[in-house]
């Protein structure tokens, strides 16, 4: 499948979070939500993205956007590495790799010359109507909350 692109509505999802508790899109409808896909938990990359998110999340929260992480790990997962980096923002644990292809982030990656099937590290910065306002594509783990910020406070206006 291919990503949703600007000004579509973003794929709805139903999925649970690090403690079981079950999400869907429709609940944040009316705030902006940040929608981060990544690899793996407790992977180089995806602790430095999500402790940089962690460390800007008051940034995040005067905006009034929420952010939650998506990856294919399990809710169990997910809790040693939400509790292990004190992350105050919400892991959805997508087991059945439904929501991955919704959004157009599951397929065919390579690392050290292997092929494998996986999740690629992309955002989607969806608006208070549930549209899709922006779409990372090439997220860099170390500076992506920061620009995911500055586009909050110009699309937020």
């Amino acid at each position: 499948m291919k990503m949703p692109s600007i000004g579509e509505s973003a794929p709805s999802f139903s999925l649970p979070d690090q403690d079981g508790k079950m999400h869907t899109l429709k609940e944040y409808q009316g705030e902006w939500l940040l929608l981060y896909f990544y690899p793996k938990d407790d992977t180089p990359g995806c602790t430095i993205e999500a402790c940089t998110i962690r460390d800007q999340f008051q940034d995040f929260k005067k905006i009034g956007a929420k952010v939650i992480g998506i990856s294919t790990d399990s809710v169990q997962s997910h809790k040693k590495f939400a509790d292990a980096y004190e992350l105050p923002f919400t892991l959805l644990a997508d087991e059945n790799k439904e929501v991955v292809g919704e959004y157009g982030v599951f397929g065919e990656k390579k690392f050290m010359g292997r092929t494998y099937m996986g999740t690629t590290r992309a955002s989607f910065l969806i608006d208070p109507k549930g549209k899709v306002a922006k779409v990372y594509e090439k997220v860099k783990p170390a500076t992506h909350a920061a620009e995911v910020i500055a586009d909050l406070k110009t699309l937020a206006q």
